[in-house]
Formats: structure tokens, C-alpha cells, sequence
């Protein structure tokens, strides 16, 4: 899983270090401590279902992602946080673990990312991170950059 993304991530130009972690990676919090790093530089990739068609949104940790917000930006009539089974078939990766990349699903980028140098996302696994710059990755995955939600603290 993580040689494919290692070489999805030279194909869009990213130079990629995924680090395997003895402790998971699968919720913000895990993941912050895992690597040291505040809850807002984690990119969490989410998978919503917006009238019927997976998207994934990569959201600053620390925010929770308004999907009446997310039905705006995307001009539709209903969105919802897609399920484990349809996360793995819309991304082929399970959640926790899927990347900003490796599917080819449009992908909506939280703006307040990019008011970090480098941000950690998940490598393929829950157990699996990798560092980058935002505005690197944004640009090389050609994320749509938007306000993705509200901050939870």
C-alpha cells in the first residue's frame, strides 16, 4: 500500500517519507502525539458523500468539517460522511489511513492548512504519516483550496 503511494506521490512531484509508527495514527489526536506536532498540523483526509459522488476533504485537525458548508461549496442538495465500506471502495484505503492522494477524487483543501510550513497526512495505513508542505501538496494534488469548517476549541 505505501510503495503505490510513495510512487502516486513522485508521479504528481512530492518526495515522500512515510513513517511507520508503533502507536496509531488514526484519530488527530493519536496522530499529533505520535509525531509531536499540534492537533491543527494534522491533515486529516475525509471521505464525504455529496448527492450520491465521493470527495475528500483534507481539514486542519483541529476543525470539524460543516457539511451544510460543504453542500455550498459543492452546489449540492445533500452531504454526508461516507461509510467504512464505501471509504475503502470510493479510495482503497481504510479509514484512518487514507492519504490526500492516490485516488482520483476531487479533493477540497482546508485554507487554514496553509498557515503551517509543513503538516503531517496519513500514509496509506492508521498507522502511517508522512510531512509536507501544504502548499505543495494542495498545488501538486490540484486541491481546491476552501474554508472546510469551524475551529472545535
Amino acid at each position: 500500500m505505501r510503495d503505490r503511494l510513495v510512487e502516486c506521490a513522485r508521479d504528481l512531484g512530492i518526495e515522500l517519507r512515510p513513517r511507520r509508527l508503533n502507536d496509531s495514527t488514526r484519530t488527530v489526536k493519536d496522530a499529533a502525539a505520535a509525531v509531536g506536532c499540534d492537533e491543527s498540523e494534522i491533515a486529516k483526509s475525509i471521505v464525504f458523500v455529496a448527492d450520491g459522488d465521493p470527495v475528500v476533504c483534507v481539514a486542519s485537525g483541529r476543525h470539524r468539517i460543516d457539511t451544510e458548508k460543504l453542500a455550498d461549496l459543492l452546489d449540492v442538495a445533500e452531504v454526508r460522511q461516507a461509510k467504512a465500506d464505501e471509504v475503502r471502495a470510493a479510495t482503497g484505503y481504510a479509514i484512518g489511513g487514507v492519504p490526500p492522494f492516490g485516488h482520483d477524487l476531487p479533493v477540497l483543501f482546508d485554507e487554514t492548512l496553509l498557515h503551517h510550513q509543513r503538516v503531517w497526512a496519513a500514509a496509506g495505513d492508521p498507522h502511517s504519516l508522512f510531512e509536507v508542505d501544504p502548499r505543495e501538496l494542495a498545488d501538486c494534488i490540484r486541491a481546491r483550496i476552501v474554508e472546510l469548517g469551524e475551529n472545535d476549541h
